[in-house]
């Protein structure tokens, strides 16, 4: 199903002048010959762009760059290759630039091993050391991992779940950050860490 799913949105994206990768954890668990439920997929398409030839996607959170599209090939999330800037409260960007390549998209994704494209052909794209990350069994943050906690610490309880569930280390500076930056939790919705915590069982 998630081959003629992908077959369909690249055809159609191509139509219409877009290109479109499959990316995150799909491509990570599909590396570590896991079964995939849930697809990921971004694309140089702006969604402004992307509903004119997916009329019927769900655009509701279209302001930050994604559309949700179901149709008769399977479903998945489409997201506009983008950057965030400034973090004010603990958990969401206060500004969204829209970009046209995934050497800038990945930059503001969590895990190296989360950033890992892949195209129709199965060409992997791996910017940032994702598939050598998968091979050493490593949960590492992109970019200073002090910095990505201050954007949003929920990642650090990603990090312990993606650890747990993969069975994988964290990666040595990776804990160190969480370890000084765990009283950042403190300032979540207890909501958002109770569907988290959720999420590890």
């Amino acid at each position: 199903m998630q081959n003629e799913l992908f077959k369909f949105l690249d055809k159609t994206f191509k139509e219409n002048g877009f290109s479109i990768f499959e990316v995150g954890g799909s491509v990570r668990d599909e590396i570590l010959g896991l079964d995939v439920f849930d697809f990921d997929f971004a694309t140089n398409a702006t969604p402004k762009e992307m509903m004119k030839f997916l009329p019927d996607a769900n655009n509701t959170f279209a302001k930050y760059g994604c559309i949700k599209y179901k149709g008769e090939h399977g479903r998945a999330e489409i997201t506009t290759f983008r950057v965030e800037e400034k973090y004010d409260d603990f958990r969401h960007p206060t500004k969204i630039r829209f970009v046209k390549s995934l050497d800038e998209d990945y930059l503001r994704r969590d895990f190296t091993i989360n950033a890992i494209y892949k195209d129709i052909e199965g060409n992997i794209y791996d910017p940032a050391g994702g598939v050598e990350d998968i091979k050493k069994q490593l949960i590492r943050f992109i970019g200073d991992p002090e910095k990505r906690i201050k954007e949003d610490p929920l990642r650090i309880l990603r990090a312990k779940r993606f650890a747990a569930k993969l069975g994988f280390e964290i990666e040595p500076e990776t804990a160190k950050a969480m370890e000084k930056l765990s009283y950042l939790l403190e300032k979540l919705n207890p909501d958002k860490i109770k569907e988290e915590e959720r999420k590890s069982k």
